[in-house]
C-alpha cells in the first residue's frame, strides 16, 4: 500500500491549492476527484469553433490580493481582462451593475440629469450601494429610483436565480450587485483583472504537476475512505488513516443527509455554436420575469479571449434546484443562505470537528461563497495554520 501524508477529496481550486502547496513540501498527495476532470468548476477546454469554453459558466479572475496572484503567477501568464455585463430593462440592454450609465440610457436627459445628482447628493460619487440600503432612502425620488432598479435589475433575477425573494435570502446574495453611483461600467473595480493565457485548466495542470501528486479522476470518496462516526476515525484501505483529510465536497453529502438535505442552487446550459458575433460584451443579464425569458443570462465566450476567432459559442444559463439524480440541474453551484439551510450546516460541522484529522475547506464543505481568489487566499492561509 501507498503511504500518503494527505488525501484531499475535490481537485477544484481549493483541492488542488492544498495538494500544491503539500507537494511543494514533499509530502505526498493523494487527490480523488469524482468528475472526469481537474479544475472544478473553473474547468474550460477548447471548442471546435476555437473558443475557449467556460463548461460550468464565465469564470473571472479578480482580485485586489496580490499574494494570490504572485501564487498564479507561478502556473501561469495572464492577458488583461475587464468584464463588462449588461442587463435587458424595457428592451435596452443597460450596464450591470446598474450605475449613472444606466440611468442616462433609460430615462430623458432632464429627469437623468436630476437623479443624478440626487444619488451623488446623497451618497457620493463612486460609491457602491446595496439595493436593500437605497430602498430605505428618504429622499422620495431615490426611493423611486431604487424601487424601479428593485423591480427590474433585482426581482425577478433573483427569484429566477434562487427561487426565493431578495428579503428571504442573506445580505450575501444582494450585496454581490450593489447600485454603483459611478460611470465605471466594469463588473468589477478590482486592482487586478485578467485572464490566464492558455486557460484554466492548463493553470491546474501545472499546479497539480508535482511527482509528490497522485491523482484519481471518476473516484468517489466512499471508493476510497471510510468514515467511522462513532470512533471518529478515517480508514484508507482498510488502515486507520492518520495523515490529513482536506475535504471540499458537500458535507451532507459526507453524513449520510443525517440532518437533511442543505439547499443548493444549479445550473444548466445550452450549448450554440454560430458564426460572428452574438452580443457586444461576454454576458448579457434577462433580468425579466420567468415567462419572458426562463433564463437569467447568455455568455459570451470570445469576449473573454485574448485573440477572438471569427466563430462564436454561447451558453444559455437557466437555473435550477440542485438534484443530484436529475438530468438538469445535477450539480451543486451556490449555497442558499436562508435561515434553515444555515443552521443545519452548523449540525454537520459540528458533528464532523470530532475527526482531529479532518479539514473543511471551500463552497461546499463550508456552505459558504468564495470567489476564486478568495479560496486561493483561504486554502494559502489554511495551509500555512496547519504547518505552523
Amino acid at each position: 500500500m501507498k503511504i500518503y501524508d494527505v488525501i484531499i477529496v475535490g481537485a477544484g481550486f481549493a483541492g488542488s491549492v492544498m495538494a500544491n502547496q503539500y507537494a511543494n513540501d514533499n509530502k505526498k498527495v493523494l487527490l480523488i476527484e469524482k468528475k472526469n476532470h481537474i479544475g472544478g468548476n473553473a474547468y474550460d477546454y477548447l471548442d471546435d469553433n476555437g473558443v475557449l469554453v467556460h463548461e460550468y459558466g464565465p469564470h473571472l479572475f479578480h482580485t485586489n490580493i496580490k499574494e494570490v496572484v504572485d501564487y498564479l503567477s507561478k502556473y501561469t501568464s495572464f492577458y488583461p481582462y475587464e468584464h463588462r455585463v449588461r442587463g435587458l430593462i424595457n428592451n435596452v440592454f443597460v450596464p450591470i451593475p446598474f450605475n449613472l450609465s444606466s440611468i442616462e440610457e433609460l430615462f430623458d436627459k432632464e429627469k437623468a440629469d436630476y437623479l443624478k445628482e440626487e444619488l451623488i447628493k446623497e451618497y457620493g460619487m463612486e460609491k457602491k450601494v446595496p439595493i436593500l440600503e437605497l430602498r430605505k432612502s428618504e429622499n422620495t425620488d431615490i426611493k423611486e429610483l431604487a424601487e424601479f432598479i428593485f423591480e427590474k435589475v433585482f426581482k425577478y433575477y433573483t427569484m429566477k436565480q434562487w427561487d426565493y425573494s431578495i428579503e428571504e435570502l442573506s445580505n450575501q446574495v444582494s450585496d454581490r450587485v450593489p447600485v454603483f453611483v459611478s460611470y465605471d461600467d466594469r463588473y468589477f473595480q478590482d486592482t487586478y483583472q485578467m485572464m490566464p493565457k492558455e486557460g484554466f485548466t492548463k493553470m491546474f495542470e501545472k499546479i497539480l504537476d508535482n511527482p509528490n501528486i497522485d491523482i484519481k479522476l471518476n473516484t468517489e470518496l466512499k471508493d476510497v475512505l471510510k468514515f467511522d462516526f462513532e470512533n471518529s476515525k478515517i480508514y484508507f484501505e482498510n488502515e486507520a488513516f492518520e495523515g490529513k483529510v482536506i475535504y471540499t465536497g458537500l458535507v451532507d453529502e459526507l453524513l449520510d443527509y443525517k440532518y437533511g438535505k442543505l439547499e443548493y442552487r444549479s445550473l444548466w446550459f445550452e450549448k450554440k455554436q454560430l458564426d460572428g458575433e452574438y452580443q457586444s460584451v461576454t454576458t448579457c443579464n434577462y433580468p425579466t420575469p420567468k415567462e419572458e425569458h426562463p433564463f437569467t443570462r447568455i455568455s459570451e465566450y470570445k469576449h473573454i479571449m485574448e485573440n477572438k476567432p471569427q466563430a462564436s459559442t454561447i451558453h444559455i444559463e437557466y437555473p435550477y434546484a440542485y438534484d443530484a439524480n436529475n438530468e438538469k440541474g445535477n450539480i451543486p453551484y451556490y449555497p442558499v443562505f436562508v435561515k434553515e439551510n444555515v443552521e443545519r450546516y452548523e449540525k454537520y460541522k459540528k458533528e464532523l470537528a470530532k475527526f482531529d484529522n479532518l479539514i473543511l475547506l471551500g463552497r461546499l464543505a463550508e456552505f459558504k461563497y468564495y470567489n476564486m481568489d478568495a479560496i486561493v487566499k483561504a486554502a494559502l492561509d489554511k495551509y500555512k495554520e496547519i504547518k505552523d
